[in-house]
């Protein structure tokens, strides 16, 4: 797999027939890896390692509606009071982080209502903190460390 732009971490991959797996510590089972599945394990253990994010807060491609369509969000973390904290779209490193990436992400967050907001390739990274009543978006330098009291 790619060499990614965050933190390595102690990953364990094993070979299963032709698909490499590797276990993921917030579902305790192994998943196929793949180019987005690398990236948004890498993001997991950056947030609980690197930020202070509860492992328990952490919830993976949870299901929301938008449009009457069922959605998933790649990883969403949770406040000490089971809110939406940080809302994380993952891609696989060749595709670009662009401005429609960003615009489907701050959309999908319409719906969820996340204070923070990750964008992230694993090569390039785009956090912002939106205050949803001034509606308005301030771009931070990093991931901000939990913080379970942040509002929107």
């Amino acid at each position: 797999m790619q060499e990614l732009n965050l933190p390595p971490f102690d990953c364990k991959v094993i070979q299963s027939g032709e698909n490499l797996l590797i276990w993921d510590v917030l579902r305790r089972r192994n998943v196929v890896l793949t180019p987005e599945e690398w990236v948004r394990q890498h993001v997991v253990h950056y947030l609980i390692n690197h930020r202070r994010y509860p492992k328990g807060l952490l919830s993976l491609e949870r299901a929301h509606q938008y449009n009457q369509r069922q959605k998933r969000t790649d990883l969403v973390a949770l406040d000490s009071n089971g809110r939406p904290l940080l809302l994380v779209e993952c891609k696989r490193p060749t595709v670009p982080i662009t401005a429609a990436v960003a615009m489907q992400a701050a959309t999908y967050n319409q719906t969820i209502g996340a204070p923070l907001l990750l964008l992230t390739n694993g090569l390039q990274h785009f956090c912002w903190r939106v205050n949803f009543e001034q509606r308005t978006n301030e771009q931070l330098a990093e991931v901000p460390v939990y913080n379970p009291g942040l509002k929107g």
